[in-house]
């Protein structure tokens, strides 16, 4: 539509709501882990986990979840506290996961041809 500005110029839209939810399928990856694990292990990422509300990680696993990302269940070797669940990526989310790395692999050629342009025109 001319005229009309946004970002993407009519690429797919990313379907990610926050830079938290590939994080934790980056962890989930690795290896299964219980959600205070996951919460924590987003400081390798430059996410203060202290900054983070504990809740907002479990609403994202859940959400992952429901679109067949992750699956979960109750850890049967929580002798130690409360019984944890315990997180692990599905193959769709490993799908899910490569296609939005492969999509920011392109937006930083993109960035990058853009500052090389930029920096270009100051000589």
């Amino acid at each position: 539509m001319p005229g009309r500005h946004g970002r993407g110029g009519g690429r797919r839209r990313r379907r990610v709501t926050s830079f938290v939810q590939p994080c934790l399928l980056v962890m989930l990856h690795r290896g299964k882990g219980h959600g205070y694990t996951l919460l924590n292990g987003l400081e390798e990422f430059g996410i203060n986990p202290e900054s983070k509300d504990p809740s907002l990680i479990y609403r994202a696993l859940r959400e992952l979840e429901e679109q067949g990302m992750v699956t979960s269940e109750w850890d049967p070797d929580s002798s130690l506290g409360p019984q944890r669940r315990v997180y692990q990526i599905t193959s769709e989310g490993e799908d899910y996961l490569a296609s939005w790395v492969n999509d920011l692999q392109r937006t930083r050629q993109e960035i990058n041809a853009l500052m090389k342009a930029y920096k270009h025109i100051e000589k």
